[in-house]
């Protein structure tokens, strides 16, 4: 899962943060942690909710599964009194 690989690197960048300071995070090792980013292993599905958490990105985004990294928030709106959840994703 090379996206998936790339798109982690991309936001721990972007956060400033070291592989060991995310592996701390995520109570694994550096090592572990350096295999999710050069493609060697993918996380565990618990792994991964809480990376998406931390990031707040969708575990789709994660995956590749959406360009969209806001794809996990949702606008909840009204029509003729029913409660609906419309996705603001534009894609």
């Amino acid at each position: 899962m090379q996206i998936f690989s790339e798109r982690l690197k991309a936001l721990r960048k972007e956060k400033r943060l070291k592989q060991s300071e995310m592996a701390l995070r995520l109570e694994i090792s550096t090592r572990a942690y350096q295999n999710y980013e050069t493609n060697v292993t993918v996380p565990l599905v618990e792994t991964l909710i809480a990376l998406a958490d931390f990031f707040d990105v969708s575990t789709d985004y994660l995956l590749g599964r959406s360009g969209n990294p806001e794809s996990h928030k949702k606008n909840f709106k009204k029509f003729d009194g029913a409660l609906y959840v419309e996705n603001i994703e534009n894609e």
